[in-house]
C-alpha cells in the first residue's frame, strides 16, 4: 500500500489539510460550494446549527445542519486551479487516514454542490434563471492532467465540437464531463437544462474585449451555434468543470448549479443579483436536506 509523501498532501501541526486548514471530522457528506467568501454566511445563516467556523485564504468554512441534515459551506474563491485544491483536499479529508497517510479501505462518497454565478449566450435564457449544468464544458486543460481522464469525458462529443468551433490547437483541448444523474434527478424540476462552459479566466476566454483583443472573435458566435444531438451549450462560469471531471474520477458526486447575473448575447448585466442568488439557494438547501 502506497504511503503518501508529506511533500504530496501537506499536514498542519494541528492536524489539519494545508489550504483548508481542516481536520477530516469538520466536513459533512455534502458539501456546497461557493466562490464568494461571504456567501458561506449567506448560506449558513440558514442552518439550524454551526458547529465549526473555519477561515484560511479565500477558503471559508461552516458546517452545521439544515432541517436535521449535516452539511458544510466551503468557498473556493475564483479559478479552476483553486477547484484543484478544494477537491483534491475534501477528498483527502474523507478517504486518506492522516496518521498512515494511506488511503483508506473503504471509501467515503462525498456530495459536491457548486452554486455559483453565470453569463448566458442563448437569447432565451434570462437573468435570474437557474442552470444545472448537466454537462460541464472545460476549457483549462486541468482535467488532461490526470490519469484516466477519458473515461470520464464525452469523446464523441469533444470531438464534434473541436470541429465544428476549428479549436485553435495551441489552446488546451476542451473536455465534457456529466453531472451525476442522481442530482439531476433531484433538481430537474426546479431548474434549466445546462450545459455549460467553464473558462480559465473571465475576460479573454470568455469572449470579452477590454483592451487585449481575443485570438478568434468569432469563437462565441461558434459555440452559440454549436448543436449536438438537439443540445446546445447555455452559459459561462469558471469552476465547474474541474468540479465535474476530478469528482468523477474520485466516485464523488458532482454538479454545478448557477444563477444567471448577465446576458452576453443581448450585453447585459445586472449587479443587484443577491435576491437571485438566495432563491437559488434555499432552493438547493432544501432539496439537499432530502439527501
Amino acid at each position: 500500500m502506497r504511503t503518501i509523501p508529506s511533500s504530496e498532501l501537506i499536514i498542519n501541526d494541528d492536524g489539519s489539510i494545508f489550504h483548508l486548514h481542516l481536520r477530516p471530522e469538520q466536513i459533512a457528506d455534502i458539501v456546497i460550494l461557493v466562490g464568494d467568501p461571504a456567501r458561506v454566511a449567506m448560506i449558513a445563516d440558514y442552518f439550524d446549527t454551526k458547529e465549526c467556523e473555519v477561515s484560511n485564504r479565500e477558503f471559508h468554512t461552516v458546517t452545521g445542519s439544515y432541517k436535521g441534515r449535516r452539511m458544510t459551506v466551503l468557498s473556493t474563491g475564483i479559478g479552476i486551479g483553486n477547484i484543484d485544491i478544494c477537491v483534491t483536499e475534501l477528498d483527502a479529508l474523507a478517504n486518506i487516514d492522516f496518521a498512515t497517510r494511506c488511503v483508506r479501505d473503504q471509501l467515503r462518497q462525498l456530495t459536491l454542490v457548486r452554486l455559483g454565478t453565470s453569463g448566458a449566450i442563448q437569447q432565451d435564457i434570462n437573468v435570474g434563471d437557474i442552470i444545472f449544468a448537466r454537462t460541464s464544458l472545460g476549457f483549462d486543460g486541468l482535467l488532461s492532467y490526470y490519469d484516466g481522464r477519458d473515461s470520464v469525458c464525452d469523446l464523441a462529443l469533444e470531438r464534434a465540437f473541436s470541429e465544428h468551433t476549428a479549436w485553435y490547437g495551441k489552446l488546451p483541448a476542451p473536455y465534457f464531463v456529466n453531472a451525476d444523474k442522481e442530482l439531476w434527478e433531484l433538481f430537474k424540476d426546479s431548474v434549466t437544462e445546462g450545459m455549460t462552459i467553464a473558462a480559465p479566466g473571465f475576460y479573454a476566454p470568455q469572449g470579452r474585449w477590454v483592451r487585449l483583443r481575443p485570438h478568434d472573435m468569432e469563437l462565441n458566435a461558434k459555440i452559440e451555434s454549436f448543436s449536438f444531438e438537439g443540445r446546445r451549450i447555455t452559459n459561462f462560469e469558471m469552476e465547474g468543470s474541474a468540479l465535474a471531471g476530478l469528482a468523477a474520477l474520485m466516485g464523488h458526486r458532482a454538479a454545478t448549479i448557477c444563477t444567471i447575473i448577465a446576458q452576453r448575447v443581448a450585453k447585459d448585466a445586472c449587479t443587484d443579483y443577491k435576491p437571485y442568488v438566495r432563491r437559488m439557494i434555499e432552493m438547493a438547501l432544501d432539496k439537499l436536506s432530502t439527501l
